[in-house]
């Protein structure tokens, strides 16, 4: 039952799936312990230690057999998590209790634990993220050919497609995803290396052998997932490893806070919009407004994972030759903190992406108040090629533009420049021939061909490679 009178994290209360909760859970923390225990104590049987295939047998039964009011017990006794369950785990595996953690030391448990954690919380974003991914490109192929204003200082400037604009953010997203996939695919594991990384209790256990101690090691990451081990190590996994998985998170952050912002600045314009539900209320006071809340949610998020990303690079930086204590604090809260605000920022996105609105007459209109004056070169050129002056036409067209903005900016009335520039009988373009250079598409260049080569290109490769990804089931708890 929730109790209302203690503090309430809100990654977990509003914002993060189940799926990664439960990645971050005690009880996937402490049976991964479990396991990497079994993990050693198989590899070191098959090396030629005296342990008995019952003893193994007993561990594997009670991997998820915690009894986590025990282990609080003591913990609370020896103040030292690894030990409390060291003797939580041997108290439902008495056979095994002799042989639980034998030559390792806390990192063992502790370091690999957070590092096959991380290494299935990077899963789960690149299949979201994949998810976010595909999401937008099919919004960009359908509107590949829609032109759009298009903003340089967030002043109008040519023209752009709705479908080019949203390949920014693909691009971004895409970067994003090459280095996550990178990130992942390197992690490497500490694997079993000792107390102070120079693996002297496993040299000893076997009695001076180096290639069984180099063997165990090997055989425990391989059980464990892991094809890259780091070679050296002090009591601790090198801690620039979280730096690189957070930098990896932060970079998505970063692309989804700038699209969420042009999608709060286009839903300002009526151009695109959020989905809004039909009982969500936009407003406590004004009945009438439609915020785009998924949009600024992802912006507050996305700042928090950003700012996370500081943690890790002074962690590393302050560790004191093999090891000290000062990470552990904080690495209990960056870490699960970074992927579970990441997971939510994912999900908004999807859940955005999957019901933009776009409203193309509203596009059409900005674009026309704007599209008069960016049509003033070419029909400068086909005055010109009339036999016109081109020094008189840029001169009587330029004064036309003021009066025209004057008209707009002064007193709030339509852009009427083109209206100018039909009765002016020194242009010599008939009404015709200056109305049909106000095509939209004229003036987008290469946007739809640049949406169709980047997608085929960049985005399709990573579709293809992941498409057993696709397909999500998201739920915005609030």
């Amino acid at each position: 039952m929730k109790n209302y009178s203690v503090y309430q994290n809100p990654l977990a209360e509003r914002y993060t799936s189940k799926e990664m909760l439960e990645l971050f859970s005690a009880q996937k923390k402490f049976s991964t312990w479990r396991k990497l225990w079994i993990a050693l104590a198989e590899s070191e049987k098959e090396l030629g230690l005296n342990i008995t295939q019952e003893q193994i047998d007993e561990m594997k039964e009670n991997i998820n057999n915690i009894d986590f009011e025990y282990a609080a017990e003591m913990e609370k006794k020896f103040r030292h998590d690894v030990m409390a369950h060291v003797h939580t785990f041997g108290k439902v595996c008495p056979k095994a209790m002799p042989i639980i953690h034998l030559g390792a030391t806390s990192a063992y448990v502790g370091d690999n634990t957070d590092l096959i954690v991380m290494k299935e919380g990077l899963e789960i974003v690149v299949k979201k993220l994949v998810n976010v991914i595909n999401n937008i490109k099919q919004f960009a192929l359908k509107y590949k050919d829609l032109p759009t204003l298009g903003f340089t200082h967030y002043q109008p400037a040519q023209l752009t497609t709705v479908g080019k604009r949203a390949c920014l953010w693909l691009q971004d997203f895409v970067l994003d995803f090459e280095e996550l996939e990178f990130v992942k695919e390197n992690l490497k594991f500490r694997g079993v290396k000792g107390t102070t990384g120079t693996q002297a209790s496993f040299l000893n256990l076997f009695e001076g052998n180096h290639e069984k101690v180099k063997k165990l090691d090997e055989l425990v990451s391989k059980k464990m997932g892991f094809e890259k081990v780091l070679k050296i190590a002090g009591q601790t996994y090198t801690r620039k490893q979280d730096t690189k998985v957070l930098k990896a998170l932060a970079g998505i952050a970063e692309s989804a806070h700038k699209m969420a912002t042009d999608l709060r600045l286009l839903q300002n314009l009526k151009e695109i919009e959020e989905p809004f539900e039909k009982s969500q209320i936009g407003s406590s006071a004004m009945a009438y407004k439609r915020n785009p809340m998924r949009s600024e949610r992802i912006c507050s998020l996305s700042r928090h994972v950003i700012t996370l990303t500081i943690n890790p690079y002074f962690t590393h930086a302050t560790q004191w030759f093999e090891r000290s204590l000062d990470d552990s604090a904080n690495r209990r809260i960056t870490i699960p903190e970074a992927f579970m605000t990441i997971d939510a920022i994912l999900e908004l996105l999807y859940n955005v992406t999957n019901g933009l609105v776009v409203y193309e007459n509203m596009i059409l209109k900005h674009i026309m108040e704007e599209l008069p004056f960016m049509a003033t070169e070419n029909i400068i050129m086909a005055s010109v090629k009339k036999g016109a002056s081109r020094q008189d036409m840029h001169e009587i067209i330029r004064k036309h533009s003021m009066e025209a903005g004057k008209v707009v900016k002064v007193e709030g009335k339509p852009n009427d420049l083109i209206q100018r520039l039909i009765n002016d009988k020194e242009i010599p373009l008939s009404k015709e021939e200056i109305e049909n250079m106000l095509n939209p598409k004229d003036f987008i260049g290469r946007a739809s061909e640049q949406v169709e080569d980047f997608v085929e290109a960049e985005v399709n490769p990573i579709i293809g490679k992941y498409k057993n990804c696709l397909g999500l089931n998201v739920e915005i708890k609030v």
